[in-house]
């Protein structure tokens, strides 16, 4: 299952590499925004950790724009984050599915709260019908 890693932060991008492909992810990382928005089109991943402080690009225009694409807004969006959760619900709202402070990640050990909530959007996904997702990734509207 591939996971879209969108990070500035090489040393970050690197840790959660690391984590998810040790959990059993196949994972691609890009460090800017506007990059990301093109590895989505073109990887159609099946899940994206996004950051929101990014070059070329905020994270949550990233978002917006992730959302607004026939191609990826079927894509679930985690968004990691250095500001406290006063933005979570503003987030959520605008396509999230989950929100995490970067400081509570525990990285450096092993990122078991971002691997859970990974597997369980992951187990979200596997229990519903796949078509209209499949469909979407072929490029197919319904």
């Amino acid at each position: 299952m591939p996971i879209l890693v969108i990070e500035d932060s090489r040393f970050l991008r690197l840790a959660l590499e690391r984590i998810l492909i040790k959990a059993g992810y196949h994972v691609v990382a890009v460090g800017d925004g506007q990059e990301g928005l093109l590895r989505a089109q073109d990887k159609r991943p099946d899940l994206i950790l996004l950051d929101m402080m990014l070059p070329t690009l905020e994270g949550t225009e990233v978002l917006r724009q992730l959302k607004d694409n026939p191609i990826t807004k079927h894509i679930p969006v985690i968004v990691l984050s250095g500001l406290s959760q006063k933005n979570e619900e503003k987030l959520k709202t605008a396509g999230a599915v989950a929100y995490f402070e970067k400081s509570l990640l525990n990285l450096d050990k092993d990122g078991s709260s971002l691997v859970q909530a990974v597997h369980n959007v992951v187990d979200e996904l596997r229990g519903v019908e796949d078509t209209p997702r499949l469909l979407a990734r072929a490029g197919i509207s319904i």
